[in-house]
């Protein structure tokens, strides 16, 4: 089988498994809110701070894949921005480009992705660049979304307040003092975290069935396009500027690889930002993304 053949089987098998929860939730009238609660309240947390707790990173390499991953989410922002002026944009969708170059769904499309294709040994890169890319961008998006009324950033700070963001500190200290948790406690923490990609991805694919069949137009495509390979080259090109080599550079690149969040629609829905357009892209990208990760992981992932 060749190189494009394995990564093409690689990438399939997680994609395949969220198109397969679109059927399930056709048949069986699954609610896509109560998948995405019980992973943003109860699964995520869990998953963050069980990965942080046994995550052996050194400081300084943790600074540095910050650097590097904050410069690459505000370069996206900065090219999504110019093309959308170049092609004389009205200012919401100027917001709607920026919105969608920077929300990648590095949470339940990234996780699976990289633990199929890097191993479990990336989840805990995968969820620093997962941290800061959530804040970043939801500060950048909520800014977009405001762009032509110059909104407060009130709301982008109650990120802040999130549950996954909340058990971080906890987790670290206990990571850096090597506190021993419990034997009960911490196996019941590590089966709620290892539930969050399989609720994940089939709260994905009833998100997804709900959209529908997305009419692509000329936005859909450039916005995904700077969405799937601007981030990517990105990454590529500026890990090494910032030390970030390896494992941790395959990982950031993949993470900038992602397709458009569904909580960039959310933020467009609530702020009256083109939503249609918004949720169209977000449907569209992921479609497209399984062309463009595959072509990702042959061109710049080693395999590890």
């Amino acid at each position: 089988m060749g190189n494009c053949s394995v990564f093409s089987l690689r990438l399939s098998c997680p994609c395949l498994r969220w198109w397969l929860s679109g059927i399930w939730r056709a048949r069986l009238a699954l609610d896509a809110r109560s998948f995405s609660r019980l992973s943003y309240t109860v699964l995520t947390p869990a998953f963050i701070f069980s990965t942080l707790y046994r995550t052996q990173i050194e400081i300084g390499l943790v600074l540095r894949m910050i650097f590097f991953i904050t410069a690459v989410t505000l370069g996206c922002a900065v090219v999504g921005f110019i093309v959308a002026r170049l092609l004389r944009r009205p200012a919401k969708m100027i917001g709607a480009y920026i919105l969608i170059a920077v929300f990648g769904n590095v949470g339940n499309f990234g996780f699976p992705i990289i633990e199929f294709t890097l191993g479990r040994d990336a989840l805990g890169s995968t969820v620093i660049y997962f941290l800061v890319i959530l804040v970043i961008s939801f500060i950048i998006g909520v800014a977009a979304a405001n762009f032509e009324r110059g909104g407060s950033t009130g709301a982008a700070l109650a990120v802040l307040r999130t549950p996954g963001l909340l058990v971080v500190p906890p987790a670290v200290l206990f990571n850096w003092l090597q506190i021993e948790m419990p034997t009960a406690a911490l196996r019941s923490i590590d089966l709620l975290a290892g539930a969050l990609i399989p609720i994940m991805l089939i709260g994905l694919g009833i998100q997804l069935a709900n959209v529908g069949i997305p009419r692509p137009t000329a936005d859909t495509w450039i916005a995904s396009s700077i969405r799937l390979l601007v981030g990517p080259l990105l990454a590529f090109a500026l890990g090494p500027f910032f030390g970030v080599v390896g494992m941790e550079h395959s990982v950031g690149i993949l993470q900038s690889a992602m397709p458009a969040a569904v909580l960039a629609s959310i933020i467009a829905t609530e702020n009256d930002m083109l939503p249609t357009f918004v949720i169209s892209t977000v449907l569209f990208s992921t479609l497209l993304s399984i062309v463009t990760l595959t072509i990702v992981i042959a061109l710049f992932v080693p395999l590890f």
